[in-house]
């Protein structure tokens, strides 16, 4: 009854002597039987479950009794209403003469939308307080708990997925630091989570080539201070004077990485960033005179086997740093691309420092820099070597200055070996000449094969090893991006884009402008 009751008929009984629950109940059902007819009579209504339980309270002092009287009914208003007024005929209860008077008729109903009433002004005040996103705030907390779910746990601290396999390993001070890596590529930092450095990190860098990112105040020159006694650093980097480094965008943390120096250079300092920023400038002003110094030698005849042909591009010229930015630029390129092997570097390699953050954040820049660093320039020395000696015994000339005249004038042949050479090189011999040619190339920068610009598509698709990067003298379209995804090619460099309904995020699309732009 409690699930179907409309309304409650509340009434009060007066009885002149003593008189108990039992008796009022028998008076109610007694003197109202065969009053109102079959349909509305008592037991029957009970029965059918149209009326609930008669519910009695009863109280007895000084030889007379009240009490209250409560009947639940389903009926309608006027059935009710019938029914209440049949309870005022009651005349007698037990021995005792008794008056009942119904004091009010409740509607369940009425009450039940007064709570409902109550309750939704409590919930629309404090209710809807969790809810109330705004778009960005969605987009914010999705891209955030992407963020987070990129941080692993390494032995308790955080850090990026790479940490536990990768030959180098940037250490930063905390968990937003590393967050602010991962945004860009970089998955090999790890945070050491206060000053005090955990032995964890002590341990991994024992064996690993370390770099040390730290915010750019006095506390990043502690926990460097600290972490060279306990373990080893092999260059450090500092955020710009008063910043930190997870407030630093994305060109903002590769302009810092570039300008690392090594720590060896600054462990008497006083003042680390004043010198490692000092160690920076002068870096830079060697270079600028190791330029003008192999101008002069060319200026004076005398012939340089490690110089460097006219014709490919200068390790340290606009191109090469071209590829580095335009690979800090793309916001297409995927972090899941493996990086690829180094070739062993040369004795006269000093370029180290500028290449550390190129094998740990981007992929497509590792396979660059080792062509165009010293060993690079050694393997194209020796070439270059023999063909002067065959050159100037067949004329008669001197060998120094036909190796370099010969050297100097690109081929016009497509080549057919595989030796490294840089993505500039292949772009001016496919693309600049209007060759309408594509070329599939390999990790270390070397020729896998070579097709017309139409045949692009069936050469990615049939290739034995797939092929690093392709350049391509036409329009890159969808289906040669598919294509080149499926196949794991890393870059795709075309003459023009075309629309792409879906752009995969493992392959890196550029035009040649957009190589070049970065530069």
């Amino acid at each position: 009854m409690k699930d179907t009751e409309k309304y409650l008929i509340h009434a009060t009984i007066a009885a002149d002597g003593v008189v108990e629950r039992s008796d009022v109940v028998g008076a109610v059902f007694g003197q109202t039987e065969g009053l109102l007819g079959d349909e509305l009579d008592l037991r029957d209504l009970q029965e059918s479950s149209r009326v609930g339980r008669i519910d009695v309270s009863v109280q007895s002092e000084n030889g007379q009794s009240f009490g209250e009287v409560t009947v639940a009914s389903s009926l309608d208003k006027v059935e009710t209403a019938i029914l209440a007024a049949a309870l005022e005929t009651i005349d007698r209860i037990g021995p005792c003469q008794a008056s009942v008077e119904v004091t009010s008729i409740e509607d369940v109903r009425a009450a039940k939308r007064r709570e409902v009433v109550e309750r939704a002004k409590e919930l629309i005040a404090g209710g809807f307080e969790e809810t109330s996103l705004a778009s960005d705030d969605i987009l914010e907390e999705v891209r955030e708990a992407a963020r987070v779910e990129g941080i692993v746990d390494y032995e308790g601290l955080p850090a990026g997925p790479r940490v536990g396999d990768s030959d180098a390993v940037i250490v930063v001070e905390g968990r937003a630091d590393v967050l602010t890596l991962l945004e860009c590529g970089i998955k090999n930092a790890i945070a050491v989570e206060g000053t005090n450095v955990p032995d964890a990190v002590a341990d991994l860098t024992a064996d690993r080539t370390v770099t040390a990112f730290l915010d750019g105040d006095r506390g990043g020159e502690l926990i460097l201070r600290e972490l060279a006694q306990v373990g080893d650093v092999d260059y450090v980097a500092f955020a710009p004077p008063g910043e930190s480094v997870e407030d630093l965008d994305r060109n903002a943390v590769f302009e810092s990485l570039r300008g690392k120096v090594p720590y060896d250079t600054l462990a008497d300092e006083p003042n680390l960033r004043e010198a490692a920023a000092n160690d920076e400038g002068a870096g830079e002003g060697d270079e600028n005179r190791g330029t003008d110094g192999d101008a002069g030698n060319g200026e004076s005849g005398t012939p340089d086997p490690d110089a460097h042909d006219p014709g490919s591009p200068d390790p340290d010229g606009p191109e090469t740093e071209g590829v580095v930015a335009g690979a800090s630029r793309d916001e297409t390129e995927s972090a899941l691309v493996e990086p690829v092997e180094k070739p062993p570097a040369t004795a006269g390699d000093d370029g180290g420092a500028d290449s550390v953050e190129v094998d740990v954040v981007d992929a497509e820049a590792t396979a660059t820099e080792p062509a165009d660093d010293g060993s690079a320039g050694t393997a194209e020395a020796e070439p270059r070597a023999e063909t002067g000696e065959e050159s100037g015994t067949e004329t008669g000339g001197e060998p120094g200055t036909e190796t370099d005249d010969e050297s100097a004038e690109p081929s016009d042949d497509v080549p057919v070996d595989d030796e490294p050479r840089s993505i500039e090189e292949h772009v001016q011999e496919v693309v600049d000449s209007g060759s309408d040619r594509a070329r599939l190339l390999g990790d270390d920068r070397g020729v896998l094969a070579e097709v017309d610009a139409a045949d692009a598509f069936d050469a990615v698709e049939a290739a034995e090893t797939a092929p690093h990067t392709v350049v391509v003298d036409g329009r890159i379209d969808q289906r040669l991006l598919d294509v080149a995804a499926q196949r794991g090619v890393s870059e795709l460099l075309g003459r023009e884009v075309g629309e792409f309904v879906k752009r995969p995020v493992g392959t890196r699309v550029l035009t040649v402008g957009d190589l070049r732009a970065g530069s």
